[in-house]
This record gives C-alpha cells, structure tokens and sequence, in this order.
C-alpha cells in the first residue's frame, strides 16, 4: 500500500491508497478470548484483504488487522512501512474451531495470497508484506508445515512457498482506521485492482465455508 511497484497500475493505486483514511489513528483494542474459541495470526501480504477474506468464513467471529513477527513495540502504520521494526501487516483471527479448524484456515490463507513471491504481494514490496504463519503450539507448527507440502506438492503455484513459519511472540493492532477497510472503502482503487481479487480468490477456493454464497461484489 506505502510502496508501489512501477508498472501499470502503480500511480493509480498509490493516490487511492491515501484517500478515504480517518483520523481515527488510535490502535484498536483486542476483542476477549471466548470460551470455546481459539485465535490464528496470519500475515500475507495487506491487510485489507486478508481481514475481509477471513472475516467471510464460517465459525470467524471476529479479524482485527495488525503487526507481528518484528521488534518495535507499539509501532504505527508509518513506522512499519519503513521496513524497519521487522513487523509485517498482520490478521488476528478469533473462530470456534468446531466449526472451521485451524488446517482449513490455513487453506485460505494460502489461498487468499501469493505466498510463493518472497517480500512481496503484487504492487506491495517490502518485509513488511511477507508471508508468515504464526504458531502458537507444536501442533499448529506441524499443520502449517503440512500445509505448506500440501501447496507445493499441489502445482497450484509455480514457484514453491516461502511462508515463513514463525512462532508468535506480540500481535499489535492496527490503528482504528484500518479495521473493516476493504468494506468501509469500496470504491477506493486499490481496494477495487488488488484487494478484491484476493477476496475472490479465497472466496473461491474456500467455497464450503462461507458465511454468505452469494458472490461478492463491489461498484
């Protein structure tokens, strides 16, 4: 979203990405841990996307966009899109695992992203839009390990995945105006040209799982 790559869309994108955002720029707050629910962190790529992708599925109560993986304490938008805390755009994901298990998440996360292009997603360069799967116990490591030789051994992308497979340490939520930004901006060209095919595309692969069937759209 900070740093697009020059080719077709590349200026189209950057205006539409600084119009639209409020001044709301206080972090969000972390929902509660519900009994029976468990939560995944996930970064692949920005977090518009996979928040609303993630947000569409069956037994997901509830997705806040953030920062993981890096060393700066409470960072902002800003300081993260230095490439230099070491945090990439993360989701935090709060479901009911009776009803969508932790492996299917992991089908929509490697569905909803490219997670083959190392520092990258599309027009987004940088660490920052890396692709990791966090895990919080030895059987979450082992699912996403599964997970990634199911997808290479699949064909499905040309170029084998580098997720990095990472243990969570802090999750830091996103400022305020992030949150719900793929549904409150619509219309906003980055939303339109690169958020929205990756919700399509995990809506697709991830079919017998949404919370609405109806297809998605946006004019």
């Amino acid at each position: 979203m900070k740093r697009i790559h020059m080719y077709v869309l590349s200026l189209l994108l950057l205006v539409g990405c600084v119009q639209g955002q409020s001044q709301d720029t206080a972090p969000a707050k972390l929902p509660a841990l519900k009994p029976g629910e468990a939560v995944a962190t996930f970064a692949g790529g920005c977090f518009w996307a996979m928040e609303e992708g993630m947000n569409q599925l069956k037994g997901v109560r509830e997705v806040v966009s953030g920062y993981a993986g890096g060393i700066t304490k409470d960072p902002t938008y800003e300081e993260v899109g230095t490439d230099r805390t070491g945090h990439a755009e993360s989701v935090q994901i709060y479901y009911d695992p009776k009803v969508i298990s932790y492996p299917q998440l992991l089908d929509a996360f490697f569905a909803g992203h490219d997670p083959t292009t190392l520092n990258r997603q599309g027009p987004d360069v940088g660490r920052d839009y890396r692709s990791v799967a966090f895990y919080r116990t030895p059987a979450e490591k082992a699912a996403i390990q599964d997970a990634i030789k199911r997808t290479n051994e699949s064909k499905h992308y040309k170029k084998p995945v580098v997720t990095e497979v990472t243990p969570i340490s802090v999750f830091y939520p996103a400022e305020n105006y992030h949150q719900n930004y793929f549904a409150l901006h619509p219309d906003q060209p980055y939303i339109q040209h690169v958020s929205l095919p990756k919700v399509e595309k995990l809506r697709k692969a991830m079919a017998g799982h949404l919370k609405n069937n109806n297809a998605l759209t946006m004019n």
